[in-house]
C-alpha cells in the first residue's frame, strides 16, 4: 500500500509536521529524504532495507559511495542529495560552535567532532582553535595516519596556534576501530602539545576521542 493511503497520524511527513522531527523512527526519517518508492516497495520500505543492510543508520551514513550506489533504488542524485544534507548537518553543527562559547556547549563539541570524524577508514588528528572566549575560529586536520606512524609535530600545531591567534585549543582524534579508549601514545601526544602550547600560552582545554557512542574526554578523566 503506498503511504499516501495510510492514516494521515501514521505518515512520516504528517508525523513530522506534527510532532517533530524526534517523533519520528530512523527508518521514517530516510523515507522522507527517499520520497518515492519502487514497484511494490514503500519508501519506508526501502529505508528498513538500507538500514538493515548496513546494521545501524550510522553505519549506513559511514558508508562508501560505491557500498550506497549499490543498494536498490539510491541513485547519483540521490546519493548526491545525502551527502549535501550531511555536510548541511556539519555545517550548522560548527557555525554554533562559532556563536558561543564552546565549553559552554559540550555535547555540541562532540557531535561536531563525531559528524566530522566518526565513521573515517583512517586515523586523523584534528584541532578546534578557539579565541579567549572559547569560540570556534577554525577546525583544521592537521595528521593522517596512525598516531604510531603518522608525526604530530608539536611545532607545526604552534605555528598554526599563531597565525590564527588562538587563546586555546581544542584537540582530538578518531579510532577506526570504533574503541575510543585512548591509547598510551594519545596520552604521550597530549602531554606534548599541552607542554609546547604552554610556552606560547595556548590552554588545551581537552583531548576528545572519537569512536563508537560517545566520544572519550581527556578533561573528564582528570588527565589534563
Amino acid at each position: 500500500m503506498p503511504i499516501t493511503d495510510w492514516p494521515e497520524a501514521e505518515r512520516p511527513r504528517e508525523k513530522l509536521l506534527a510532532h517533530g522531527a524526534s517523533s519520528l523512527s530512523d527508518a521514517e526519517l530516510l523515507a522522507l529524504f527517499i520520497r518515492t518508492g519502487l514497484k511494490g516497495r514503500t519508501a519506508l520500505d526501502l529505508a528498513r532495507d538500507w538500514i538493515s543492510t548496513f546494521g545501524s543508520l550510522r553505519h549506513f551514513l559511514d558508508a562508501t559511495p560505491r557500498e550506497m550506489i549499490a543498494l536498490p533504488g539510491l541513485g547519483p542524485a540521490k546519493l548526491a542529495e545525502l551527502h549535501a544534507a550531511l555536510e548541511l548537518g556539519r555545517r550548522h553543527l560548527e557555525t554554533t560552535l562559532e556563536r558561543q562559547d564552546v565549553m559552554s556547549s559540550p555535547e555540541t563539541t562532540r557531535n561536531f567532532l563525531s559528524a566530522r570524524l566518526r565513521g573515517l577508514r583512517h586515523e586523523v588528528f584534528a584541532i578546534l582553535f578557539l579565541d579567549n572566549q572559547h569560540r570556534l575560529i577554525a577546525f583544521e586536520e592537521l595528521f593522517r595516519g596512525t598516531l604510531d606512524a603518522c608525526s604530530v609535530h608539536p611545532r607545526q600545531v604552534v605555528e598554526r596556534a599563531l597565525h590564527l591567534n588562538a587563546a586555546a585549543v581544542i584537540l582530538s582524534h578518531n579510532h577506526p576501530s570504533g574503541v575510543a579508549e585512548p591509547s598510551g601514545a594519545d596520552r604521550h601526544i597530549t602531554d606534548r602539545l599541552r607542554d609546547a602550547l604552554g610556552l606560547i600560552e595556548v590552554r588545551v582545554l581537552d583531548h576528545l576521542v572519537v569512536g563508537e557512542g560517545r566520544p572519550v574526554s581527556f578533561a573528564e578523566r582528570g588527565w589534563l
